[in-house]
């Protein structure tokens, strides 16, 4: 069955649940409600939440216009422990000591990666070497060497303050990984960090408020597969 609502294409804001895949999300919506062509603008982690946006017909055809967009995240960070992926999808691998590190010593490090920086993607990422997801590599204990690259860190604002526990604002460009900045915040303050939650609430002028869950969406939408006429 077709349905010509979907299939002429919408821009779908989903609020991606915790331990989804991107791809759940893309799943529950694409049989929920019959849909042929559909596509996702900006993979999520599982462990994180927020704004995923879906394009379906002739609207995916403006995926990379999203994929292009200013972002903006919510982060949760812990200093002074770390794992190898740098959130809790693995084992603690250290520990260390954060209460010589002062508010003000945190808030230069935080504030001094604003700009543009030179980023290594995180070891347990999406990105492909000679064909294999560089997570999949990881998890099997391959090395794995990854290049930097130059992405854009538009805003960075401290919410709370409480170590070893940091809220942070980012309004960052495409490319660029949170956990990788967690990483490199912990690094420069010789501590070590962990990314224990994210969300994202923006890509360009999308918002994680409009945002409804996936079963909430299919939930919603199921008429429209029954009365395909109504657009």
């Amino acid at each position: 069955m077709l349905t010509p609502y979907f299939d002429n294409g919408q821009v779908i804001c989903i609020d991606k649940p915790y331990e989804w895949t991107s791809f759940d999300v893309i799943k529950k919506i694409r049989f929920g409600l019959k849909i042929k062509k559909v596509g996702h603008a900006g993979t999520l982690d599982p462990l994180a939440t927020g704004l995923l946006v879906i394009c379906t017909g002739k609207k995916t055809k403006e995926i990379e216009n999203y994929q292009a967009a200013e972002k903006e995240y919510i982060c949760d960070l812990v200093l002074g422990k770390t794992t190898p992926s740098v959130d809790l999808e693995t084992d603690f691998d250290s520990e260390t000591n954060t209460d010589h590190l002062t508010n003000e010593e945190i808030t230069k490090v935080i504030n001094s990666f604003q700009g543009e920086i030179d980023q290594v993607p995180p070891i347990f990422s999406a990105i492909k070497v000679d064909g294999e997801r560089v997570y999949e590599k990881a998890r099997k204990g391959e090395t794995v060497e990854l290049k930097s690259r130059k992405i854009q860190i538009h805003e960075i604002e401290i919410l709370e303050s409480n170590n070893p526990e940091i809220k942070i604002r980012i309004v960052c460009s495409k490319g660029t990984y949170i956990r990788s900045l967690v990483r490199d915040i912990g690094e420069k303050l010789q501590v070590g960090a962990y990314m224990k939650a994210l969300v994202r609430t923006r890509i360009g002028e999308l918002t994680l408020e409009n945002a409804l869950s996936p079963e909430e969406y299919v939930e919603k939408n199921k008429f429209r597969v029954a009365f395909p006429e109504n657009k």
